[in-house]
């Protein structure tokens, strides 16, 4: 069956799977394992882990690295809850080298540790020089490993940071593999909800260029330091950078 070249054009913006075609009532044989081919990809970065040296040699620094209480990738996976927890020795770790009023900066493998380690030093360089010129302290970075997003409450709150800045990895789709997510708290302490975070989704090359999200959190971390608060407290109202250049 031909695809229609509306469909075709369409195809040059985006990586969505649209204009398919079908042969009788099902997909046609290449879509179908297509599809199945991405499936597989988006379950491998699921189960997929930071390469530790290589990403602290790139991250410069005195690197910190962490933990949480989950042991391994199959308990991350199965207990979310064991992912929001520090262990025990890495909090006493970071209580002995706390910055009281610091920005800790925290990179984490979340559910995608292969775009973690492609998107993560560029991101965290452009986070650090542009909160450095807005005057913050930062804290030495964080890698934390099979970590959700509520690990930076406790590993803020260890080093008794102002605030917390977390790159994730963001839940793997069918077509975007490498996707990082920000997420800020204001004051992080454990038992802060998502509803009191700020979140700057799908940084990679296809989705939010590193250095629109550098400035967004720069914007907002700005913003919660006069209001003292982030989340649904803050609204996100820094300059819109056009998604295509002007003609």
């Amino acid at each position: 069956m031909t695809t229609p070249s509306l469909w075709r054009d369409l195809r040059r913006f985006t990586t969505a799977r649209v204009g398919l075609g079908r042969v009788g009532h099902a997909q046609p044989t290449a879509a179908h394992l297509d599809f199945q081919e991405a499936h597989a990809r988006a379950r491998d970065a699921v189960w997929s882990a930071l390469d530790m040296p290589a990403l602290t040699a790139v991250l410069g620094g005195h690197v910190v690295a962490v933990r949480s209480q989950a042991e391994d990738r199959r308990a991350y996976l199965l207990r979310p809850d064991l992912g929001r927890r520090l262990h025990a020795e890495d909090r006493d770790a970071l209580a002995a080298k706390a910055m009281p009023g610091c920005v800790a900066l925290v990179v984490a493998d979340g559910l995608c540790a292969t775009g973690v380690q492609a998107q993560a030093p560029a991101l965290a360089a452009a986070l650090r020089e542009r909160l450095a010129a807005d005057g913050w302290v930062l804290a030495p970075p964080v890698v934390a490993t099979q970590a959700r997003v509520a690990l930076g409450d406790e590993i803020g709150a260890a080093l008794g940071a102002a605030a917390v800045v977390m790159m994730i990895g963001e839940r793997p789709g069918l077509s975007a593999l490498d996707s990082v997510g920000i997420y800020l708290t204001w004051a992080p302490r454990p038992g802060r909800t998502d509803a009191e975070r700020n979140c700057i989704s799908n940084i990679r090359p296809a989705g939010l260029g590193v250095q629109e999200a550098a400035r967004k959190a720069a914007w907002l971390l700005a913003a919660a330091r006069r209001l003292g608060a982030t989340g649904v407290a803050l609204k996100d109202e820094s300059p819109n950078t056009p998604a295509l250049p002007s003609s």
